[in-house]
């Protein structure tokens, strides 16, 4: 079946795991590792745990901890007759790959030991080169500005879109794609990421039809949306929109060892070869075979259970969103049905697993609320100045929301108790991306070091400086200044206020933002 035909058929498709229910658990990699488990082998080689016998030793280690890292370490190999290689694959790992490339709709797709992450680099090198000009949407991941680094390209940077109801970031629009492309016909590919870390997603289909018709490439990071095209209650996953390339970090939203992800591709235009090359670069020559083990059984789950596996996920957010209207203490982003309105193509959608919740007066910054859900033993996935994100996945229990629930109303009852009032301009708090008026940025990658070097100042006086350093939050690990950017009082304001509510920043050499380290000016 060729490029054009195969996509014909997963846009015909309501999940690309319409078909696969009824098939009988075949994992060949995971379960090659338990089989040489089971044998009782005698290790002469690498790793030096020894499948797990060297920990026997360890006098006043917890039990169950120590039970805990054994299991793991009795299929934690390496590259011995019968396991494969990763780098040159031809057999469980290779068919592992072949199987997943079938349930994620791929023509191909590469295992990652080293998250999205390595997925972001490889797809760069391969895309372009030293010199060579690529289009990329503003928010993205810092791996991709590091990708740009490895790869001596530069980038045209294109402002997010912001949704109205939220005021959270969205994929720009096609049209600032469009100019873009025309103003920079040499730029070898368009990078987008989406979904976003707070799960808005936009179908990439009409993106995908326009860059394609410009000569370039798609690359999507889907670092959050692995589970994306897998249920009918989904939105399309960036390979079934016709994306060329795609990352997706499986142990997100899906059953994967942490670092485990999947480098999707498709079609005649991405260099896979060169994609082969990349990864050969980015990633161990040692890699995880508990990560790739985790991998393939992953896809197994998929493809033995089909879209059941996702229901009691899907139903614990449904309840808790329900809930939730009814709380008058906390807001939440709802879905396109329970909004009362359709969702279409062009709309923003909202992942059904996903709940962007916040405290309704502005009494508690996301930060606030994160810490006292901490309080009552739920742990969110990631708080900014206004949200708290909660990834539901696949495995929530009724228990699950129950607690949270009750930790909530604890919340809300604490918040009385204490007489809070909302805080003065917490929720006003301008995103320095919005002070650039142009819908394209002429930013590009990297520091052109002056000849008279750098110094470090008050962060509070470095407005209209250029930075040498970059400034990530993490999570979501998007830089709020890249390397070589100037930057604005907004900018500044923005930052002094996430340190102040307990954000903390990568990048940068002062942890504390106090200092920032700048080109010397003159």
């Amino acid at each position: 079946m060729d490029y054009d035909e195969r996509k014909k058929k997963l846009k015909q498709e309501e999940s690309c795991l319409a078909d696969t229910k009824s098939r009988q658990w075949h994992a060949p990699l995971f379960d090659t590792l338990t089989a040489l488990q089971q044998s009782n082998p005698v290790s002469f080689h690498v790793p030096g745990h020894k499948y797990g016998q060297s920990l026997g030793h360890m006098a006043g280690m917890n039990d169950d901890a120590l039970r805990a890292f054994q299991s793991i370490m009795k299929i934690d190999v390496t590259e011995i007759s019968g396991t494969d290689d990763l780098h040159a694959p031809s057999g469980i790992i290779q068919e592992a790959q072949t199987l997943a490339a079938e349930v994620f709709g791929a023509e191909q797709t590469f295992f990652l030991v080293g998250g999205s992450t390595v997925g972001n680099l490889a797809m760069l090198l391969a895309a372009c080169g030293p010199g060579d000009l690529v289009i990329v949407q503003r928010n993205a991941h810092k791996s991709v500005l590091n990708g740009l680094k490895l790869a001596g390209a530069n980038a045209v940077f294109i402002m997010p879109r912001k949704d109205a109801g939220s005021n959270l970031d969205v994929l720009p629009d096609i049209l600032q794609i469009e100019e873009a492309m025309t103003k920079y016909p040499e730029a070898k590919a368009v990078f987008l990421t989406n979904p976003s870390y707070y799960g808005l997603s936009i179908d990439l289909e009409p993106y995908a039809n326009q860059i394609h018709a410009n000569g370039m490439l798609l690359l999507v990071d889907e670092a959050h949306g692995a589970h994306y095209g897998l249920h009918p209650a989904f939105p399309r996953s960036a390979i079934q929109a016709g994306a060329d390339a795609v990352v997706q970090s499986t142990h997100k939203t899906l059953p994967a060892l942490t670092m485990g992800a999947m480098l999707h591709v498709q079609g005649p235009r991405i260099n896979t070869m060169a994609l082969a090359d990349a990864l050969r670069m980015v990633q161990s020559s040692s890699p995880s075979y508990p990560i790739m083990a985790s991998l393939d059984m992953t896809r197994a789950m998929l493809q033995t259970y089909g879209c059941d596996l996702f229901e009691q996920g899907i139903q614990a957010a449904r309840v808790f969103r329900g809930w939730i209207k009814g709380q008058s203490a906390y807001e939440t982003i709802m879905l396109d049905d329970e909004q009362g309105h359709p969702s279409s193509a062009a709309a923003i959608k909202v992942d059904p697993i996903r709940v962007v919740l916040r405290e309704a007066q502005g009494r508690l910054s996301g930060f606030d609320l994160q810490q006292r859900l901490e309080q009552y033993g739920c742990y969110a996935e990631m708080a900014d100045l206004r949200y708290v994100v909660l990834l539901f996945g696949l495995a929530a229990s009724d228990s699950d929301v129950s607690r949270l629930q009750q930790a909530l109303l604890a919340i809300a009852e604490e918040i009385e108790r204490e007489g809070l009032e909302a805080k003065a301009n917490l929720h006003m708090a301008i995103d320095h991306h919005r002070t650039m008026s142009e819908p394209v940025a002429f930013t590009r990658s990297g520091v052109k070091q002056a000849s008279n070097g750098t110094e470090t100042i008050p962060l509070s006086n470095s407005a209209g400086r250029y930075t040498v350093e970059a400034v990530i939050p993490y999570p979501p690990g998007i830089p709020l200044l890249y390397e070589g950017e100037r930057i604005t009082e907004e900018t500044i304001h923005y930052i002094q206020q996430l340190m102040q509510h307990g954000a903390r920043c990568q990048g940068a050499t002062d942890p504390t933002m106090q200092t920032i380290t700048v080109l010397r000016t003159g």
